[in-house]
């Protein structure tokens, strides 16, 4: 579904992305995982373009339809395409209602009426809280409250691909389990998922496939399972020798 192919990413004179290739497939959970600063956003944001790249190819397609270079596609292009990010720190519009901060999710389709209230049913079956707030001000929530509402306001796109960026940055233990539970439960019904994070045990617990990057290269990739069970990958990411 997606191919990143030698992918430089520069913020002035600082070499953020070395060259990256990486793929993910559709119906898969791929998780990114490495360090503050390693590359991940920098990553997540310049497949929903909004940052440049520097040189390199960002393809998005399938096998039988074939892909098409999106490098450089304006974000509002692509989350049209089928391409949806919830991003680091959520992000949510504090003033408006839950029930507005979906709808903006919803703004790039044609449709209206029946079909975006079925999207809306959905978020509410998967977030059964964002229900009981859906006039309530996102600002007033809980931050795993507003981890929902920025993750439920990417569905509400119907994406293709969901880009995932930190999704339990900041939430007690109790939260990140639900929230994994959920990602988890989002792929099932259809969706592929590319995910940052950097709390590894629980992202290679739920992915299918893993890429390890180091200041701004990929060091490893594989298996989850492989990638979890490698001896530098336990030290340096799983707290384990």
């Amino acid at each position: 579904m997606l191919k990143i192919e030698g992918l430089h990413v520069h913020y002035g004179s600082i070499h953020a992305l070395k060259g990256i290739d990486l793929e993910v497939h559709t119906g898969e959970i791929v998780s990114l995982i490495g360090s503050n600063g390693a590359g991940k956003s920098t990553t997540l944001n310049t497949i929903a373009g909004l940052i440049d790249a520097s040189a390199g190819k960002i393809l998005f397609g399938d096998d039988e339809v074939g892909y098409k270079e999106i490098t450089g596609v304006p974000p509002h292009k692509l989350v049209r395409m089928g391409i949806s990010l919830s991003p680091e720190g959520r992000e949510v519009f504090p003033s408006l209602s839950v029930a507005d901060n979906l709808r903006l999710g919803a703004y790039t389709r044609s449709i209206r009426g029946a079909e975006v209230n079925r999207s809306f049913e959905r978020v509410y079956d998967l977030f059964p809280r964002l229900k009981e707030r859906t006039k309530q001000a996102a600002g007033t929530l809980s931050g795993g409250e507003q981890q929902m509402l920025a993750i439920g306001r990417a569905l509400m796109s119907e994406p293709k691909l969901l880009l995932l960026d930190e999704p339990s940055l900041g939430l007690a233990p109790t939260l990140v389990s639900l929230i994994f539970s959920l990602i988890t439960e989002i792929n099932q019904q259809g969706a592929t998922i590319l995910l940052i994070e950097q709390n590894a045990n629980m992202a290679l617990s739920v992915s299918h496939r893993a890429y390890v990057l180091e200041t701004g290269k990929i060091s490893l990739s594989g298996d989850s399972r492989e990638v979890a069970g490698n001896p530098r990958v336990k030290q340096a990411y799983l707290g384990s020798a």
